[in-house]
């Protein structure tokens, strides 16, 4: 894993939030046309020649389900058409070859078009097309992505019923995946879906501790949480809106899970928290714990551990651009909680000059601490070599 010929670390980042774009024929390729017929998620040319991925009879504009602004000639700019998706987004050697010029050594992958945490076919009502849907994609990402070593791959699950929910993680995970993905608020994508506290979700909590996979949030999964940008914004200036207020959401399932009990009932779980931005960390950590001795949390309702302890034992948040955030945390709560990623292929990724941005953001932070955030960590937490 060295990387002696970039003359800055002595080892690979692993970057544990990177985006995958699906390919037209994930799903028609995958799914009976007897059976589901336009149903199947397909891209459909539009009059005016840009493309949609139209999903169960729903538009899904490409615009944002095909985000590759970082390699777009304007960061702000987005493709409108499958063929104007640069090849090192979708193509897996030659964005392993990037990644490898990059100082990057592997990543761990989220969707695009099936919704950053499946909630795009959470929506779907009907269970078996749910599930069908879900199926292709986390057998395609497998077969697709997950023959080559550098790549991560990480399941959906459908939301139908804890049951389904259940039987797809631990197919998936026999598969080859090594994380499961999750929307952290599933009672705001799918009509009667269950709070994310609900019971139910407790067999799914124990098979991912039993599996040894982690469960991944990524922020943004809820739009109606965070301000919708002025119409009256440059795109590029919305995109830069965006960027600050997407991991709001992130917070907030942070700050429900190390006061929910989860952990107490399941010690072995480990949550990630993608795009959470680690100055928002130190804000929920902080409230918390103030909040916890405020309203004698231990005394009145029988909790063994204030949200700091549970943060620092099964809690993990990802970093990509912090700098005085990074140095606060790391200090303050401590490295082993802590994740980086380059969060490619997005308009906010630090893609091309990864080594530059970390450089810059790791300036004063130790090497063994910085060894643990870019490489260790990670590799503890997806069991990589």
């Amino acid at each position: 894993m060295l990387v002696e010929e970039v003359g800055i670390m002595s080892f690979q980042i692993i970057s544990i939030n990177e985006h995958v774009i699906e390919a037209p024929d994930v799903w028609t390729a995958r799914m009976s046309k007897a059976q589901w017929g336009d149903r199947i998620p397909h891209i459909r040319t539009k009059d005016d020649g840009t493309e949609v991925w139209m999903i169960d009879g729903v538009e899904v504009p490409l615009v944002g389900s095909g985000s590759a602004a970082a390699c777009m000639p304007d960061r702000s700019d987005e493709p409108t058409k499958w063929r104007d998706v640069p090849s090192v987004v979708t193509n897996v050697t030659e964005r392993a070859a990037s990644m490898e010029a990059q100082g990057v050594g592997y990543a761990v992958l989220y969707p695009s078009v099936a919704g950053i945490g499946g909630e795009t076919f959470g929506r779907i009502e009907d269970p078996e097309l749910e599930l069908a849907c879900v199926q292709a994609y986390n057998d395609w990402l497998i077969d697709e992505w997950g023959a080559n070593p550098k790549f991560i791959p990480q399941c959906i699950l459908p939301l139908s019923s804890f049951e389904a929910m259940r039987s797809e993680l631990i197919r998936s995970v026999e598969k080859g995946h090594r994380g499961v993905i999750l929307p952290g608020i599933p009672d705001q994508v799918r009509k009667g879906a269950p709070h994310i506290n609900d019971a139910g979700y407790d067999a799914v909590w124990k098979a991912c501790e039993e599996l040894g996979v982690p469960v991944c949030f990524h922020s943004g999964i809820v739009p109606s949480m965070e301000l919708t940008p002025y119409s009256g914004y440059a795109p590029a200036v919305a995109a830069a809106f965006r960027a600050i207020a997407r991991p709001v959401t992130g917070a907030a399932m942070l700050s429900n899970f190390v006061i929910s009990k989860v952990f107490e009932r399941f010690p072995g779980l480990k949550v990630v928290f993608a795009e959470s931005a680690m100055g928002l960390t130190s804000f929920t950590i902080e409230g918390g714990d103030y909040g916890f001795g405020m309203w004698r949390l231990d005394e009145r309702y029988s909790y063994k551990a204030k949200p700091s302890d549970l943060f620092r034992s099964n809690c993990f948040v990802v970093g990509w651009y912090d700098r005085v955030n990074l140095k606060h945390v790391a200090e303050h709560l401590g490295p082993d909680s802590l994740l980086w990623t380059t969060k490619f292929p997005l308009g906010t990724s630090s893609w091309p000059d990864v080594q530059k941005q970390v450089e810059s953001s790791f300036a004063e932070i130790s090497e063994s601490d910085r060894a643990r955030v870019l490489w260790s960590n990670a590799a503890q937490l997806y069991k990589i070599n």
